[in-house]
């Protein structure tokens, strides 16, 4: 009987006319063909034949099996080898035939997944069954009548439950692969997926176009009258005028595409759920601040920046909205209409105010009366807080002068390094904005630095930080006067 090998677009590659026992399976089983050239052949039930697997509506490598045909003739046996590249069917037509398998897949693993379910839960009822004998604790009776039966019911009180488990994973696993198969329509033709599709099939058919006119492409030319090239410009025409459909249909229902027209720098754009303020417009994408900067954030702006300028790009396919700047300064007209309904509705609740008591040492309101022990400088005196009246000497002391010191790589160990002096509010300020602070250096502060000369000096300013200055409003000294000592008690 002649062995025959066929290949065609439209149906792959197939081997019929093989028996058992010939010596031909030995030979298809080989992870040697294929156009990776490390494919075996597999048989197939309902083709009744081996055939080669991802094999439809591609080229094949015809080196590949002409090397299995010569195989084959070693073994003696009679082969034909029939190879018809340009027998295909459209994308169309294929694109129909994924989902019709995919849809077929979905009800078969869905019955899988009832069978081995139903197995689970009969045989847990049975091993249920059997440990309801012993459900007061009977205990195996050694050398009596009952010990062969109560042995050989424990063990199938344990082979029933292992059974029960390893069924129940297995209703899991072919549950999993049914709802996968469900949605392969959806995740085939989601739109941001489609987009980026496009991109690489319309670079696909740009290239084929090139060595057509016989100019290189992807680093290589190719001859310009390979039929195989013009086979392929046909699937690719095709192929993208399918998912150019896929992307009208999306847009019908709702779905924005959008593009460096609808952009521009300041505005904002929502994604992957954060808004990001737009740092730059580029063709493909718009450059935002890193995508560090949005952790636990819904909006990130370009001054929220704690990664020395560091950027992403947000492709153009990925993003899900836009805002322009002054719709991020103020909520939406209806979100705000309705907070002055109900704050016109609502009375103010007055409720009373506790007695407040402060930390004896800090004098800052974050004392915790139950464990007696502040959370900002953690101080637990033995006696009682300080009265309610040190909340205004805590306020005073906010406004009493502090030094702003720059620490850096290259800083002295013996000697601190002077900016400015300022009110602790405002160094409080300075020292906490991300812009202040880098990969080598930050700004800190201390009401204490010890004497002139000796422990600090004046650094010279730069002027790199005036902005911030300038942002927050504040307007530093380069001149320091000492705190006055409290004076000793008497002994």
């Amino acid at each position: 009987m002649t062995i025959e090998i066929t290949h065609t677009r439209r149906e792959g590659t197939l081997v019929d006319g093989t028996s058992r026992g010939d010596g031909s399976a030995e030979i298809l089983k080989l992870r040697e063909y294929g156009r990776t050239q490390r494919q075996p052949f597999r048989w197939s039930r309902n083709l009744d034949c081996w055939y080669l697997p991802h094999s439809r509506d591609h080229a094949t490598y015809t080196p590949s099996l002409e090397r299995l045909a010569q195989r084959l003739r070693d073994a003696s046996l009679d082969v034909t080898l029939t190879v018809d590249n340009a027998d295909r069917r459209t994308f169309d037509e294929a694109e129909q035939d994924r989902e019709e398998r995919a849809e077929a897949r979905a009800e078969r693993f869905a019955g899988y997944a009832d069978n081995a379910a139903r197995n689970s839960q009969a045989a847990w009822k049975a091993s249920h069954a059997i440990s309801e004998r012993f459900e007061f604790g009977q205990p195996i009776l050694v050398g009596h009548h009952s010990e062969a039966r109560a042995r050989r019911d424990r063990e199938r009180m344990d082979s029933g439950m292992r059974k029960s488990i390893s069924e129940g994973d297995r209703a899991q696993h072919w549950a999993d692969r049914q709802k996968a198969a469900a949605n392969y329509e959806k995740f085939r033709k989601d739109p941001g997926t489609t987009l980026r599709r496009l991109d690489k099939l319309r670079a696909d058919l740009r290239a084929v176009e090139k060595w057509q006119r016989g100019q290189s492409a992807k680093g290589y030319s190719r001859n310009p009258d390979d039929p195989e090239l013009t086979i392929r410009h046909e699937e690719l025409t095709e192929e993208i005028t399918h998912w150019e459909q896929v992307i009208r249909d999306a847009e019908a229902k709702g779905f924005k595409v959008w593009s460096k027209g609808d952009f521009q720098r300041g505005d904002f754009a929502l994604y992957r759920g954060t808004w990001y303020e737009v740092l730059r417009v580029n063709p493909k994408s718009v450059s935002i601040p890193h995508i560090f900067n949005g952790v636990g954030k819904t909006v990130v702006r370009a001054t929220d920046d704690g990664y020395d300028g560091w950027t992403s790009t947000a492709p153009y396919d990925d993003i899900s909205g836009r805002k322009s700047a002054e719709e991020m300064q103020q909520p939406p007209q209806a979100e705000a209409a309705e907070h002055q309904q109900q704050a016109e509705q609502s009375p103010p609740i007055e409720e009373p105010v506790p007695a407040a008591e402060t930390c004896p040492m800090c004098h800052s309101g974050q004392w915790n009366a139950d464990v007696r022990r502040c959370a900002h400088c953690h101080h637990a005196p033995a006696g009682n807080p300080t009265p309610a009246s040190a909340p205004a000497a805590w306020a005073d002391r906010r406004e009493s002068t502090v030094l702003v010191l720059i620490t850096s790589k290259a800083t002295r160990r013996s000697r601190k390094r002077a900016l400015w002096a300022m009110t602790r509010s405002e160094a409080q300020a300075v020292c906490s904005d991300p812009r202040t602070s880098g990969r080598s250096y930050m700004l800190t502060w201390t009401e204490r630095p010890g004497t002139e000369g000796a422990d600090w000096e004046w650094t010279p300013d730069n002027g790199s930080l005036d902005q911030v200055l300038e942002d927050l409003g504040i307007t530093p000294r380069r001149e320091w006067t000492a705190a006055p000592q409290a004076p000793a008690k008497a002994a």
